[in-house]
């Protein structure tokens, strides 16, 4: 096997390892610069694949098809590097897609003159039969083109390097290596070129792509160079919300973010960095003092600054930036602007102390409410009971009048009564002690102190309590349920009604039923009633005062004290049954299972 055909096979391996470089970067197609990379592998791929088809071909005609093949890539390599380098560092993104268009003019001049050269000979003006060469069979003597497309190619690589490297001193670490690895890549080849241009004998320049793709393999799986790019950094950095500040060892500013103007405005005056701290950070007062304090330790505290006449407020995190041998080389600086939730807090602090005076004056209220206004009402309801005593037949139209007014104050007095009992259990102040009771006693001293209204109308009021019922309950709350429940059935309880009082034991509880048979309660009550709002008013009958069933509520939130529910059942026109159960006790069972055994037993003897 002679020199050209070993140099065809590695040749032909190189191309190998190229492909294999753009099928990993196809596998990152999403960015850019994958992309970009798929292409200058490709470009060098076909350079070298023409390369060795070049080196086997015996005959003119074979030599040009490879140069056609290697034109594919030639011309576009170095531009598509270029074109790779901008997006790694984010140069000029403003004008990338015109810079494009631009970098590609002379490559693409540079392949229709080659695929065109036996019109015009301006790319290859002689080709030469070289029997002796190691390489090629035939030697191409260059045209003017070929010169300008050379010095074209030299001017993208410079423009490349005048790139990246000052930029290199600005990257972090692990970003500098990738970086380093996209100069090595274009070296290589540079370099192999440069020694074809002086020997002008056999073009190297396809073994250099080779490097470039071992050395592309290697920054792909050892730097992820497809995955981290300055470009990437820097628009997270500059993405980042709260403003930073990178110090180095000397407390000099050498980078920040967009952000950080906000805290800073003095950062923009400065042409370039790095610049001295001091100038900058003095303008929020103790910040440079922290920082000295700090001794070497991240730390966090909370400042404020005066800008434009207004107070700014920030949580600054101190971090310092350590080297791989943990020695310090920075630190950043990184302000969180608290200013909306310092002020929301002050707005709240103020509601806080508003509603505690308004949670005072409301106390005072009900105080007023319970000894100024409860009071006069309640002397006002026993100087109605006392003239209602007397004979009112000399006037009867004066009669009417006074009953309307005594049911007035009767019901105002209620109602104030409910009202202040359940800001008691609201305010906590109402005390719980459920204690064992009779249910049937607890009911008719409830009917009794209920009788004289329901006698006024001619109702007829019954129990059907078992006497050996027992609840467990607050015997002041139990009385008020009875009262409440008892004064709405008397209230929409026409003249000659009836109202019947019932319990029976169901497991541990015991369930009333407060029945009448009075006007009920229509559709749109009825769910006003099941939402349990607190205030509403409807008429009774007779054309009785309205009030404000808050006693309604007041009995529902006594019961759910006890563990208890309330639901009603109403059909208007016909009457209404309120229904709630309490706790029984043990030994209101029990006595209810000894008579049912009695009973059984007495029925079998007979």
């Amino acid at each position: 096997m002679d020199t050209r055909q070993w140099m065809a096979i590695m040749l032909l391996i190189a191309t190998a390892l190229m492909l294999f470089v753009a099928l990993l970067s196809y596998r990152k197609r999403q960015l850019d610069v994958a992309r970009t990379m798929i292409l200058v592998m490709l470009a060098a791929a076909c350079y070298a694949l023409g390369y060795a088809f070049e080196i086997l071909s015996p005959s003119l005609r074979g030599v040009k098809l490879s140069l056609q093949l290697q034109y594919l890539g030639i011309p576009f390599v170095t531009s598509l590097w270029l074109l790779l380098i901008i997006q790694f560092t984010g140069g000029t993104a403003r004008l990338r897609s015109r810079l494009t268009v631009i970098l590609f003019v002379i490559p693409t001049l540079t392949f229709i003159l080659q695929l065109t050269n036996d019109w015009h000979h301006l790319v290859y003006s002689e080709y030469i039969l070289s029997a002796d060469s190691s390489a090629s069979s035939y030697t191409t003597v260059k045209g003017p083109w070929y010169k300008v497309h050379a010095i074209y190619n030299y001017f993208i690589l410079a423009c490349g390097m005048w790139a990246i490297i000052p930029m290199y001193w600005r990257m972090l670490p692990q970003v500098r290596k990738q970086a380093v690895v996209l100069i090595l890549g274009a070296a290589a080849p540079a370099f192999f070129n440069v020694i074809y241009v002086f020997v002008q004998d056999i073009d190297f320049t396809p073994f250099g792509f080779a490097v470039s793709g071992i050395v592309y393999l290697w920054g792909i799986f050892r730097f992820n160079l497809l995955r981290l790019t300055p470009l990437a950094l820097a628009k997270v950095f500059d993405t980042i919300r709260d403003g930073v500040v990178l110090l180095d060892h000397e407390d000099q500013i050498v980078s920040y973010n967009v952000a950080a103007v906000e805290v800073f405005p003095k950062l923009t005056a400065y042409p370039s960095y790095p610049v001295p701290g001091n100038g900058i950070l003095s303008e929020i007062p103790g910040l440079m003092e922290r920082i000295a304090a700090a001794d070497g330790r991240d730390e966090r505290f909370s400042l404020q600054s005066d800008q434009e006449s207004q107070n700014k407020h920030y949580i600054c995190s101190l971090s310092y930036i350590h080297d791989t041998g943990n020695h310090s080389i920075g630190k950043m600086l990184m302000f969180n602007d608290i200013t909306e939730l310092m002020e929301n807090e002050t707005r709240l602090r103020e509601t806080a102390r508003q509603m505690s005076q308004l949670n005072a004056f409301k106390d005072k209220l009900f105080t007023v409410v319970a000894h100024d206004i409860r009071d006069p009402i309640a002397h006002l309801v026993s100087l109605t009971e006392l003239l209602g005593e007397e004979p009112a037949d000399s006037d009867i139209l004066h009669a009417e009048v006074f009953r309307e007014i005594k049911g007035q104050v009767r019901s105002t007095f209620h109602l104030v009564d409910n009202l202040l009992d359940w800001y008691r259990s609201q305010n906590g102040e109402v005390s719980f002690r459920p204690l064992e009771w009779n249910l049937q006693q607890v009911v008719r001293q409830a009917l009794s102190l209920a009788g004289t209204r329901a006698g006024m109308k001619r109702i007829r009021m019954t129990e059907r309590v078992d006497e050996t019922l027992t609840v467990v309950a607050d015997k002041e709350m139990l009385d008020l349920i009875l009262r409440n429940l008892l004064s709405n059935a008397i209230k929409f309880t026409g003249i000659g009604g009836a109202i019947e009082i019932e319990a029976a034991l169901e497991g541990n509880l015991v369930k009333v039923y407060v029945r009448d048979n009075g006007a009920g309660i229509d559709e749109e009550t009825s769910k006003l009633l099941r939402q349990e709002q607190l205030f509403f008013k409807e008429p009774g009958v007779e054309n009785e005062g309205g009030e404000m069933r808050f006693g309604l509520v007041l009995t529902r939130e006594f019961l759910r004290i006890h563990g208890g529910s309330l639901w009603f059942d109403s059909v208007p026109g016909k009457g209404t049954t309120f229904v709630f159960t309490l706790p029984g006790s043990e030994s209101s069972e029990m006595l209810m299972k000894r008579e049912a055994a009695v009973g059984i037993h007495e029925g079998h003897l007979s």
